[in-house]
């Protein structure tokens, strides 16, 4: 009896024991659902949900704009098509909540993936410490947004063409199928490709001269298949050339708040990782391979170019540097521990039944400083027609219906828009604002009260104040 009665807590114990990237994703999606606001915290989600709905609606993709009437007309291909379509339904079904719960969903995915292949190689408190400094380093960009759903897709990726790299042999064809689905989610697709020549290269530096001509042969070849599988969607070509439009525009890129460079005027999460790493690396003697060195510098060049590029550095750097630094430093994944079905079952049913409780409730929304109701109720009632909104505000007025100057879809407007637009609303060009106002026949503003144009228009007649609070300012022409 003694014998039987001592094996009862371990049984019982064996059965709760979960692998540390399930608890990660289990935690990770319960703490962005927690700030699901935040989520929705960027005005582009609106007229993305919104080009989601018009697809759903007329069961067909735009091929040109019909949301400005700037660009009304110019041709336009929607490159994160699946992605807007997935967060329209996501929306139908569940509210703010939603959007919210898919874009936690796979946020929570890419780092559960991140612990995953990080324990194949070091101990599980180790990755799972290296996944959460990720976590911080990326939670300025967790955003309900085509780029978070292509996260988990983006690891498996990198991961299946390292893991070729490390056996010396050319990827599996099995993930042709990732990138061909990234393509149609968000136009970052073309850094898979750069991953695979990246990779290529550090597959040759770990085989063995004789092999190297074979080997390249047979990396050529799945190269020119990813690129084949990149033109899986329904624009074609066209969804390349589109993701190559926006890595052309240029000076206007460095306007935009996310595309701008990193700055160290204050100490932030990314200034210390990299004062971190530089440290350790330094008093430990890490040495890495050559190829793994010049795509450490790539990735890091690329957060330092723009802001937005910050995800990419800190989800994979761990990836590009696992083997070597564990192979260095001895470091070994402890004993494997296995999923169990019903704590896991127990947990997910948990999860999904908190989230169709806060979905009932509808306490997620997007935050009120990208939701000017009460601005644009105020100009629907006055009967505005042609609106010069700044940049925050396009994406609700689309989801009004309103026809906008301009919104975040940059490479529609172009460079020389762009730019030209910015520096008008800073009052850069005082004259360029007034023709903006002149030849675009507008009859309403619509302005942040921090732009230096809206203080302008105060002191411009003709022109006077139809709605102020904190957020935003509309004017609106007297003798219309």
């Amino acid at each position: 009896m003694r014998a039987e009665t001592a094996t009862i807590p371990q049984a019982r114990a064996s059965v709760f024991e979960v692998p540390a990237w399930f608890w990660m994703a289990c935690g990770i999606y319960a703490l962005l659902l927690i700030l699901g606001d935040r989520l929705l915290a960027d005005p582009d989600t609106y007229w993305q949900i919104a080009v989601g709905r018009w697809i759903l609606d007329h069961h067909a993709l735009p091929s040109v704009d019909i949301y400005s009437f700037t660009k009304a007309g110019q041709p336009w291909v929607s490159s994160s098509w699946l992605a807007q379509v997935l967060f329209a339904k996501a929306y139908d079904l569940a509210g703010w909540t939603g959007p919210a719960a898919l874009a936690a969903a796979c946020g929570a995915a890419a780092f559960a993936l991140l612990t995953a292949i990080l324990c194949r190689a070091m101990p599980a408190v180790y990755a799972s410490l290296i996944a959460l400094a990720a976590l911080v380093l990326t939670c300025g960009h967790l955003l309900a947004r085509p780029h978070l759903l292509v996260m988990p897709i983006m690891i498996v990726w990198a991961n299946g063409l390292m893991v070729a790299s490390e056996r010396r042999e050319a990827p599996s064809f099995w993930l042709l199928p990732l990138i061909a689905l990234w393509s149609n989610l968000h136009g970052g697709f073309l850094f898979g490709l750069v991953l695979a020549g990246a990779f290529a290269l550090d597959a040759m530096w770990n085989a063995a001269p004789a092999q190297r001509l074979r080997l390249a042969l047979r990396w050529a070849a799945f190269g020119i298949a990813a690129l084949a599988a990149c033109c899986v969607t329904p624009y074609g070509w066209g969804s390349i050339l589109a993701s190559l439009k926006i890595l052309s525009l240029g000076e206007l890129l460095r306007l935009i708040t996310e595309w701008g460079p990193a700055s160290f005027s204050q100490i932030d999460g990314f200034g210390l990782s990299i004062l971190g790493l530089t440290g350790a690396a330094l008093y430990y003697g890490v040495r890495l391979p050559l190829p793994r060195i010049a795509l450490l510098l790539g990735l890091l060049h690329m957060a330092l170019s723009h802001a937005r590029n910050l995800e990419l550095f800190a989800l994979l750097l761990p990836l590009a540097v696992l083997t070597p630094v564990a192979t260095q430093f001895g470091l070994r994944a402890a004993g494997a521990v296995r999923l169990r079905v019903v704590p896991a079952a127990i947990l997910v049913a948990g999860l999904s039944a908190w989230t169709s409780v806060v979905a009932a409730r509808r306490v997620i929304s997007p935050p009120p400083v990208y939701s000017p109701a009460a601005a644009v109720d105020a100009m629907k009632a006055h009967q505005v027609k042609r609106v010069l909104n700044d940049l925050q505000f396009g994406g609700y007025l689309i989801w009004r219906q309103i026809p906008v100057f301009i919104d975040g879809r940059a490479e529609l407007y172009g460079e020389t828009f762009g730019v030209a637009f910015f520096r008008a609303l800073q009052l850069e060009d005082v004259n360029g604002f007034l023709n903006l106002l002149k030849t675009h026949d507008i009859d309403a503003v619509m302005l942040d009260p921090t732009t230096p144009a809206s203080k302008f228009l105060d002191h411009i007649g003709g022109w006077q104040r139809l709605y102020a609070d904190e957020r935003v300012v509309v004017h609106f022409r007297a003798s219309s």
